[in-house]
């Protein structure tokens, strides 16, 4: 029963990981095109990323070049964060 429970909770977890990655590369995709800045799904994208984005910054220069790493940088740091935790949790 506990292991159930452990394991739809490490299930939901690691699809929030998933989604956040996709999060993160459609909203590194999408600074290339300039979109509306009143669009509701840019203004989300910018909330859900952005805070992030700016505590790897504080921590981290990331603009090369003219060119933000921020998103690479956390996409790294959530695969690093999925396989730890399936090598940890999972065995």
């Amino acid at each position: 029963m506990i292991d159930a429970i452990i394991g739809s909770f490490l299930t939901i977890f690691f699809t929030i990981i998933f989604l956040y990655k996709w999060i993160v590369i459609i909203s590194a995709l999408l600074t290339w095109v300039r979109p509306d800045p009143y669009n509701p799904i840019v203004q989300m994208l910018y909330r859900l990323t952005e805070p992030v984005y700016a505590k790897i910054r504080q921590y981290i220069p990331t603009t090369f070049g003219g060119l933000d790493l921020a998103p690479l940088i956390l996409i790294f740091a959530l695969i690093f964060l999925e396989t730890f935790l399936q090598k940890l949790l999972l065995g």
